[in-house]
């Protein structure tokens, strides 16, 4: 039965050494993340100034020009793809925008849909400071009526 055992533990020992499933897959293709620049300096300093100005919709706290997420890529191929075309930044932005939503600008603008965006976080820290303020006072009231409290004496009167 120790024979039986000593036997398990060794192929579970072995087994976590062998290679995994991705090696009996075979090769996997890495997937590529580089972008050809525009051969026009001029073009691809534009290209970098609006993938700037665009979130990546993978990683959404990084731009597309600092992410290397594979949609990223795709964007910044399709960016100098439109800019080779001819179409002006508002142009992209606008067919970047009715595609993916106002979400794929770093800086969306106000209005029904954003309000919350731009302003949700100042409201939050205002109910935060008056929920404080409320709890602060409700705490000194209640001391201030101990403290009253405290001072009265129930000393009997001596006639």
């Amino acid at each position: 039965m120790k024979a039986l055992a000593a036997l398990i533990a060794v192929f579970f020992f072995v087994a976590q050494l062998a290679p995994g499933p991705a090696w009996w897959a075979g090769p996997q293709p890495e997937e590529d993340t580089y972008v050809v620049p525009l051969a026009d300096p001029v073009l691809e300093a534009r290209a970098k100034a609006l993938q700037r100005e665009l979130r990546c919709l993978v990683c959404q706290g990084q731009s597309i020009d600092e992410s290397n997420a594979p949609l990223a890529a795709d964007l910044r191929r399709l960016i100098r793809q439109q800019i080779q075309g001819g179409q002006s930044d508002n142009d992209i932005k606008s067919f970047l925008v009715a595609r993916y939503g106002a979400f794929v600008l770093m800086k969306p603008p106000v209005r029904d849909d954003t309000f919350f965006l731009w302003f949700g976080p100042a409201m939050l820290v205002l109910v935060g400071v008056g929920v404080i303020g409320v709890i602060v006072a409700r705490s000194r009231r209640r001391l201030g009526n101990d403290e009253e409290s405290d001072l009265k004496l129930d000393v009997p009167e001596s006639t």
